[in-house]
């Protein structure tokens, strides 16, 4: 059975312990560079090993880079608005998508369509400037 584990950007308030471990020999295998880089995100598993031999410990970690391939996500987000979102396929094209509309009271159908035009727009003016 796989386990997916999403950390968001604080995990103490989701019931995540945080530490630190001291004086420990990490041992990587990588694939994408030779030596870890400082504050580059790399994703894999991180193992911790303990020998015990007469009361003495020896502790070393490995870490394990999983393959870049599985880790791409398919139809990146390349514009995310209030109304709409643009995404580019592996094809090289991009397709807008609507966000859900919220109709309660004080919806009005010519500002909804307007802010959806002027945002196609902004977006589109962007993706030109970028080519």
């Amino acid at each position: 059975m796989k386990q997916t584990i999403i950390i968001t950007e604080c995990p103490e308030k989701q019931g995540w312990k945080k530490n630190t471990e001291l004086c420990m020999d990490v041992k990587t295998f990588l694939r994408s560079d030779a030596r870890m880089k400082a504050g580059k995100c790399y994703q894999g598993v991180l193992k911790r090993h303990v020998r015990c031999e007469d009361f003495k410990y020896n502790e070393y970690m490995t870490f394990v880079e999983t393959s870049s391939k599985t880790c791409t996500k398919r139809n990146p987000r390349i514009f995310e608005g209030e109304y709409i979102t643009i995404t580019r396929h592996s094809d090289g094209s991009y397709r807008p998508n609507l966000r859900p509309i919220h109709i309660g009271p004080g919806f009005c159908v010519d500002s909804y369509a307007s802010s959806v035009g002027n945002e196609l727009m902004w977006a589109l003016e962007g993706l030109v400037e970028e080519r």
